[in-house]
C-alpha cells in the first residue's frame, strides 16, 4: 500500500462556522433592536453601548497581553458581544463609570479568571447586570421614556395596574425599559435570522418564553393579564435568544436543552410573581446555567456497550 493513514487526535469533524463569524452574526442580529433602543430612549443609550463595548474590548486585550502574556483575543469578537449584550440590559440613564465597572467585571471576573472564551460557568453580561443590580440598585431600575420616568409595564403587572403601553409600543419599543429589551419584534427577527444561519436553535428560546407566559397566567401575575405580556415586556426575549442560548453556559443535549429552557422558564414567573423584581430573567438564567453541568450529567447519551451507571456512580460515590 503506498497511501498513508494519517491518525490524528480530535476533533476529526470541523464547522464551517469560526468564533469570529459566530460573534459577528450575533452582532448583526443584536443591533436592529440596538438603534431601535436608541431611537426611543435617546442618544445617551448610544453612549452606554458604545462605553460598555469599548471597555470590555478594551479589557479583555489588556488582561490577555499584560497579566497573562497571551496573545490577543479581542478579534474573535466574544467580548464585543459581551459588551452589547450588558449595555442592552442597563437603563439609559445609568452612570457610565457604572456601565464600565459592570463591563471589567464581566469580562475579567465572570470570564478571564475562568479561563477565557468556553471556560466561564455563567453568561459574563448577565453576572455583570446582577452585581449592578445588587449595587447599585437605584440607578438599575430607574426608567425613562421621552425624556419622563415611570413604571416599565412588568413593574406596573406586578403592582395589579391595567396594562399602560400598547401592544404596537410592546412590538416596536415606544416604552420604558433597557435599552435592548424593549423592541420585540426587532429581537424576533433578530433570533430568527440566527435560527435561520444555524447559529443558534430554536428549542431553547420557544422552550423558555412559552413556559413562563403559561406559567405566568396559571400564577395569575399581573392579575390575570394577558400572556402576550409576560412574552413581549422586559427582558425575557433578549435573554431566552440571545443569553440562554449561550453555548459555554447552554446544556450540550436536545433533552437537556428542554429541561434547562423550562427551568428558566419557571423560575422566570416565580421571581415575577412572587419575588422582590419586577423582572427575573437575569438571576433565572444565571441559576441555571449553574445547574447545566448536573443536567449534562443525566441526559448524556449512553455509550454503546457501556454498563449501566447508578445514582451513586454518577454523583462519585462508590
Amino acid at each position: 500500500m503506498s497511501a498513508k493513514l494519517v491518525v490524528s487526535s480530535s476533533p476529526h469533524v470541523h464547522s464551517e462556522f469560526s468564533t469570529q463569524k459566530i460573534m459577528g452574526m450575533v452582532i448583526y442580529s443584536l443591533i436592529p433592536a440596538g438603534i431601535m433602543g436608541v431611537y426611543f430612549l435617546g442618544l445617551r443609550s448610544l453612549l452606554v453601548i458604545i462605553a460598555c463595548v469599548a471597555a470590555c474590548a478594551l479589557s479583555e486585550w489588556v488582561w490577555q497581553k499584560y497579566v497573562m502574556h497571551r496573545k490577543d483575543t479581542t478579534r474573535d469578537l466574544s467580548a464585543v458581544v459581551t459588551g452589547l449584550l450588558l449595555a442592552y440590559n442597563l437603563p439609559p440613564t445609568i452612570p457610565i463609570w457604572m456601565a464600565i465597572c459592570g463591563s471589567v467585571f464581566a469580562v475579567i471576573i465572570v470570564k478571564q479568571f475562568y479561563g477565557g472564551i468556553g471556560c466561564n460557568i455563567v453568561n459574563p453580561a448577565l453576572a455583570a447586570r446582577a452585581m449592578m443590580l445588587i449595587s447599585w440598585p437605584t440607578a438599575m431600575t430607574t426608567w425613562t421614556i421621552n425624556g419622563m420616568s415611570g413604571a416599565t409595564p412588568l413593574a406596573a403587572m406586578k403592582a395589579g395596574m391595567p396594562g399602560n403601553v400598547s401592544l404596537w409600543d410592546m412590538l416596536t419599543g415606544n416604552m420604558g425599559g433597557c435599552i435592548g429589551e424593549t423592541s420585540a419584534i426587532l429581537l424576533i427577527l433578530g433570533g430568527a435570522y440566527l435560527v435561520w444561519e444555524g447559529v443558534i436553535s430554536a428549542r431553547i428560546p420557544l422552550t423558555y418564553i412559552l413556559t413562563t407566559a403559561i406559567l405566568s397566567a396559571l400564577f395569575n401575575h399581573g392579575g390575570g393579564m394577558f400572556p402576550i405580556h409576560e412574552m413581549l415586556t422586559g427582558g425575557l426575549l433578549l435573554g431566552a435568544i440571545f443569553m440562554a442560548t449561550d453555548y459555554t453556559t447552554s446544556p450540550m443535549t436536545e433533552e437537556g436543552q428542554f429541561i434547562y429552557a423550562a427551568g428558566c422558564g419557571l423560575l422566570t414567573a416565580l421571581i415575577r410573581t412572587w419575588g422582590g423584581y419586577p423582572e427575573g430573567v437575569s438571576f433565572s438564567i444565571l441559576i441555571m446555567n449553574v445547574a447545566v453541568p448536573l443536567i449534562d450529567m443525566y441526559t448524556e447519551p449512553k455509550t454503546l456497550g457501556a454498563p449501566k451507571s447508578n445514582f451513586f456512580k454518577r454523583m462519585g460515590g462508590k
